[in-house]
C-alpha cells in the first residue's frame, strides 16, 4: 500500500484523528474493542511487539520511513506537513508518528494471575498520569502484572500511554470487579494483600517482610480519597512509607515505586 499524501481533512480514512476523545475511540464502529492512540516511534513499536494491530498511521515526512519500516506494506501510511497535522489532531505532533490502534482484548484475571508472584492493584486511581508512572515503574521494577478496578482511569487513555513511555503495553494488565470477587481471586491464587496507606494500625515498609510472602499484591488507592473502606478490609496487612520532616505523604505514583521496589523481593 503506498504511503498516501493528506490533501483533504474531511477524508474518512482520517476519522480516528480528528480530534476523538479517549472515550469516543473506545467506541468507534467497526472494530471490535475499539481504538488507542500511541504516540512516537517507541511506543508504536512497543505496540507491535506486543501483539497489537494497526489500524493507520499519521506522520511527518521526515518520519515516514521509519513508520512504514514498523508497521510494513499492508498498513496504511498518511503523511503531511506539520501544520496540517496540527490542525487535523489538535495538537503538534513533537514525535513524529502517532498510529491507530485496535485495542485489544483484555486477558481473563484467572490467566494472568496463574504464573505472576508480585503484582499491584490499583483501586480508582483516576488520573491518567499518574496511572501511567504508575506502569513506568512497574516495568521498571518487574511487576508480574497490574489488576485495576472499574472505576480507575483506563490505562489505554492517550496520558497514561505518553508517560509510560508505552510501558502499559509491555505490562500485562485487565480490570477486575467489586472487592468480594478481587478478593477471592486473590485468595484462590495465594496472594498476600498489603495496602498502601496511612492508618493507626499501618506496618512501616521498612519492617513488613515482603519477601517471606511467595505472591504478594501490593495495593494503591486515589490521591486525595486513598483506598476505600471495602479495600482496606479485603487487605491482609496495611503498610505505610516511612518520612521525615513532617511529611506524611507522596504522589501515589512516587509511593508506588519506593513500595514496589521494597516489596520486589
Amino acid at each position: 500500500m503506498p504511503v498516501i499524501e493528506i490533501s483533504d481533512l474531511s477524508d474518512p480514512r482520517l476519522v480516528d484523528y480528528a480530534h476523538l476523545t479517549d472515550v469516543a475511540l473506545k467506541k468507534v464502529r467497526g472494530t471490535e474493542h475499539g481504538l488507542y492512540i500511541a504516540e512516537s516511534a517507541l511506543v508504536l513499536e512497543r505496540a507491535l511487539r506486543a501483539g497489537h494491530r494497526p489500524r493507520s498511521v499519521l506522520a511527518l515526512g521526515n518520519t515516514v520511513d521509519e513508520a512504514r519500516a514498523l508497521v510494513g506494506e499492508d498498513v496504511p501510511v498518511f503523511v503531511g506537513p506539520g501544520e496540517l497535522l496540527a490542525e487535523l489532531t489538535g495538537y503538534v505532533l513533537h514525535r513524529g508518528v502517532i498510529a491507530s490502534m485496535h485495542r485489544p482484548e483484555l486477558p481473563d484475571p484467572e490467566a494472568l494471575l496463574a504464573g505472576a508472584r508480585r503484582i499491584v492493584i490499583l483501586e480508582n486511581v483516576s488520573d491518567p498520569t499518574n496511572v501511567g508512572a504508575i506502569f513506568r515503574s512497574a516495568g521498571a521494577i518487574g511487576a508480574d502484572a497490574i489488576l485495576v478496578t472499574p472505576r480507575c482511569s483506563d490505562p489505554f487513555y492517550r496520558r497514561a500511554i505518553r508517560v509510560s513511555m508505552g510501558t502499559v503495553l509491555q505490562v500485562p494488565w485487565t480490570r477486575v470487579g467489586d472487592w468480594p470477587s478481587t478478593r477471592a481471586l486473590l485468595t484462590r491464587h495465594g496472594f498476600h494483600l498489603a495496602a498502601l496507606a496511612l492508618t493507626t494500625d499501618a506496618v512501616s515498609l521498612r519492617d513488613f517482610p515482603g519477601h517471606e510472602h511467595e505472591r504478594l499484591a501490593l495495593l494503591l488507592g486515589a490521591e486525595g480519597d486513598g483506598l476505600t473502606p471495602d479495600a482496606l478490609a479485603a487487605s491482609d496487612t496495611v503498610v505505610q512509607i516511612p518520612m521525615k520532616h513532617g511529611i506524611d505523604s507522596l504522589n501515589v505514583a512516587a509511593a508506588s515505586a519506593v513500595a514496589m521496589w521494597a516489596l520486589s523481593g
